[in-house]
């Protein structure tokens, strides 16, 4: 496979399992695309074209090498000690990072507007997500404003490595996995959650090293209620104020793959259950489910960095030709 062809895959996975419709999407593209078609030539030639066909800003090739790609290393972060592994290991095509690298970093606030469909589609007015979102959003811009966004890809231009990344794509695959599983089970009480996400491979893999799913807020012998699965995808955690107006839209359960102190608390107040997945083995799980594709079209995963790398693919099936 080309460097292409594994971003447009991605792209196209990212579009299949996002929570919204895929005309909501078209449209937000088109809106977007008139207002390029507005701009001044001078504003042109600085806005980023890629933004026009992709919705994922944060899921980007940062240097493809031109190189085809047979073997690739891959983990959740992806920055200099990644690179200069994969220089180390030798015959490395392309290092995959879900985190965000690059322009990809530098976007991260923009991916966030998805969360305010996905609060909209549990009951939550539009109006209101969007204004609480709005602040939050501003305030993750502001953060990564000095980041030093271009570290890890300079380092992969001069190593001659091809690097990409792969977040929103990866955690929507994980959101739609993790919707499917209780969806089907319908658990009644929160342990009965608990015990359905403890089930799942990358899960138990963090369990053993301490860092498994954790009941945040609210108790095991509490019903569910309605579940909300907010916090799998959307960039990054949205604002703490939310939970009171899921509360009001009828949401009994929250399972996020991370919760900072102020959200828990948030969350109690508003008498919401809420589970702790798990940061690194959620995003696991959408890395693993993209990653199964690749290798069912013939390419050998290395995994590295935090992955819990658990593989799907049948390995009597035919390989895919790319």
């Amino acid at each position: 496979m080309t460097v292409e062809q594994i971003y447009k895959l991605a792209i196209e996975l990212g579009r299949k399992n996002d929570f919204r419709p895929a005309k909501d999407i078209d449209k937000m593209l088109s809106r977007l695309e008139e207002k390029y078609e507005k701009m001044s030539a001078e504003d042109k030639k600085m806005f980023d074209t890629e933004r026009l066909t992709n919705p994922y800003s944060d899921t980007r090739i940062l240097y493809d090498s031109g190189k085809k790609v047979k073997r690739i290393l891959t983990g959740i972060d992806t920055e200099a000690s990644e690179m200069l592994l994969a220089d180390r290991l030798g015959n490395i095509d392309l290092v995959i990072g879900h985190h965000p690298e690059g322009k990809g970093l530098a976007r991260l606030d923009e991916v966030m507007h998805l969360q305010a469909d996905v609060l909209a589609q549990y009951g939550v007015p539009i109006n209101i997500a969007e204004s609480l979102l709005h602040t939050r959003i501003s305030e993750v811009a502001r953060g990564l404003s000095p980041s030093n966004h271009e570290r890890a890809v300079q380092i992969a231009e001069l190593l001659k490595i091809s690097l990409m990344c792969t977040h929103t794509i990866a955690d929507n695959m994980a959101a739609s996995f993790l919707k499917k599983k209780i969806d089907d089970a319908k658990p009644e009480f929160v342990g009965d959650l608990m015990k359905l996400i403890k089930e799942i491979p990358e899960y138990q893999a963090a369990i053993k090293l301490g860092s498994g799913p954790a009941l945040f807020s609210g108790s095991e012998d509490r019903r569910c209620g309605k579940i909300a699965l907010t916090e799998i995808t959307g960039g990054t955690e949205g604002s703490a104020e939310i939970y009171e107006r899921l509360a009001h839209a009828g949401i009994g359960t929250v399972v996020a793959m991370h919760m900072s102190e102020k959200h828990t608390e948030a969350a109690k107040k508003a008498h919401i259950n809420a589970i702790v997945a798990g940061h690194m083995s959620s995003d696991s799980i959408g890395m693993n489910l993209f990653l199964d594709e690749l290798e069912k079209r013939g390419v050998e995963i290395v995994p590295c960095s935090g992955l819990f790398r658990v593989s799907r693919v049948k390995k009597t099936s035919k390989k895919i030709k790319s």
